[in-house]
């Protein structure tokens, strides 16, 4: 299968508690991930992080199942159409 580029749009709510869990998450799938972008939102107690991503669909699918799963953790994605 093909890798494309692509991005996933992670919101981490009550970081305090919830963020830890997504950091070593990520950490175990460093080797998709082209850039990484987090900006921590006080006001709301949550945080936005952005990844570009280098990924088969496959590979895109279980990270984000998996960012997903975790309490508190809003995901979205997409990969581009061109292989």
């Amino acid at each position: 299968m093909q890798k494309r580029l692509g991005f996933i749009g992670i919101i981490i709510e009550n970081r305090e508690v919830n963020a830890a869990a997504v950091n070593e998450l990520l950490g175990n799938y460093g080797d998709l991930i082209v850039a990484r972008m987090g900006v921590p939102y006080q006001k709301r107690s949550c945080s936005a992080i952005t990844l570009i991503v280098d990924a088969t669909t496959d590979e895109l699918g279980v990270l984000t199942g998996k960012l997903g799963a975790l309490p508190g953790i809003s995901v979205k994605s997409m990969l581009s159409k061109a292989k």
